[in-house]
């Protein structure tokens, strides 16, 4: 397990039941360790550069380290190299943004959440996120508030010479009737080559009738590990729509399990991935109907070139009594060079009667025609090849309901 676990001295062990958290989450992880290809969830991607020995954890806030601006209005929620940075804008009425140890001390509400719906015996780097769980920040929206801006959460990475470690715990509640935008941006500064592992583990409750639009840009160093893990739990009426967008790291993994609880919850899960070199990105779901009258759709769209591997593994379940449930999943691949590689494993597993499920993949290249057509029009070939990667990621990219942020996405597609 590498230097991964540390005994590092945490504030708030005096609180029985978060020492408790803690102390599962590292036992857990103990038994669990690093994945290796020996591990049914983890065969395609294989964690190799999280068995150095050099990994630095730190709790000190560097000043210096300043949040990057984002091109539309928001509520901006800052870290830097993990470490909560307390300069964020101010929040309206009815919305709670706190420090997550600061709301485990001061806040009771947390317990009723925190640790609820992340299962440390299935999920080792979520485990190793709770055993190390101090930093992060806890959102609660009230009952039937509806944020006209984004809540914002930045994390600035600035490593310098050293292999950083660090974990992110959120925690967001939605109670009845409220509506609310979320965006995590991971970003770095500096060597392109910075070695660090960003852990993060996301606990989402969505109440009756509330929704949510969860937005994504993974954009790390080109060495850097970035894992994650974001649970949601949708109740009665309910509503759950994210989009990840992975384009940085040398190991990123994006898991998303989604837990339709109740009837009429609804989840859209999709994500793109586009990376070249030797990366391996990995967008893993898992979307489970527990109650009749639930629906869920699944679209993932990658684009791999140079030695690079992108990896699909989602899974639909639809519980015995869930009928007049729908599910769809597809997921497609486009392969630039002979070299790049395309894992994928999508799952039905059905014990209801009375639902529609599909699922499908389907990976190709590049059409040399529609190539040779534009260049033939004076356009580059480079030039012509982006616009063509452009067209095939906009679908799914055009499910971002908020235009502002869709234009964000576009614009990172674009940028090399």
């Amino acid at each position: 397990m590498a230097n991964l676990v540390q005994d590092i001295k945490l504030i708030g062990n005096e609180i029985l039941w978060f020492r408790q958290l803690r102390e599962n989450g590292l036992e857990a992880f103990g038994r669990q360790g690093i994945p290796t290809a020996k591990t049914e969830a983890w065969k395609y991607t294989k964690p190799r550069n999280l068995n150095t020995d050099d990994f630095v954890i730190e709790f000190s806030l560097d000043e210096k380290n300043s949040c990057p601006k984002v091109p539309f209005d928001g509520y901006c929620i800052c870290f830097s190299n993990g470490i909560f940075n307390p300069a964020q804008t101010k929040l309206p009425q009815g919305v709670e943004v706190l420090p997550l140890i600061e709301a485990v001390m001061f806040n009771s509400e947390t317990r009723l959440f925190l640790g609820k719906l992340t299962d440390v015996e299935k999920y080792p780097f979520a485990a190793l996120n709770s055993s190390y769980m101090n930093e992060g920040v806890f959102i609660r929206i009230d009952k039937n508030v509806s944020l006209k801006k984004p809540l914002v959460l930045i994390n600035h990475t600035t490593s310098g010479n050293k292999n950083l470690f660090f974990n992110l715990r959120n925690l967001i509640v939605l109670e009845e009737g409220a509506e609310a935008e979320f965006v995590e941006y991971y970003t770095y500064s500096g060597d392109v080559k910075s070695r660090y592992f960003a852990n993060v583990v996301n606990e989402v409750f969505i109440g009756r009738n509330s929704r949510l639009n969860h937005y994504k840009l993974q954009n790390e160093a080109f060495k850097s590990d970035h894992i994650a893990l974001t649970t949601v739990q949708v109740k009665r009426d309910g509503e759950y729509n994210s989009f990840c967008l992975q384009k940085g790291a040398d190991i990123g993994r994006n898991e998303t399990r989604v837990i339709l609880k109740e009837e009429n919850a609804r989840t859209n899960v999709d994500a793109a991935y586009i990376m070249n070199g030797w990366a391996t990105l990995d967008t893993t779901t898992d979307v489970e109907h527990l109650a009749p009258y639930t629906y869920s759709g699944q679209l993932v769209k990658g684009v791999v070139g140079g030695d690079a591997k992108g990896v699909f593994q989602g899974k639909i379940h639809i519980a015995p009594h869930a009928v007049k449930t729908e599910g769809r999943q597809l997921h497609k691949a486009l392969l630039l060079t002979d070299t790049a590689e395309i894992d994928c494993k999508p799952e039905l597993e059905i014990f209801a009667d009375d639902v529609k499920c599909s699922h499908g993949a389907a990976s190709g290249e590049l059409d040399e025609e529609q190539l040779f057509y534009m260049q033939s029009r004076g356009i580059g070939r480079e030039e012509a090849k982006q616009m063509l990667i452009d067209a095939y990621l906009d679908d799914v990219v055009n499910h971002i309901a908020n235009e502002k942020i869709k234009s964000w996405f576009k614009e990172n597609i674009q940028a090399k």
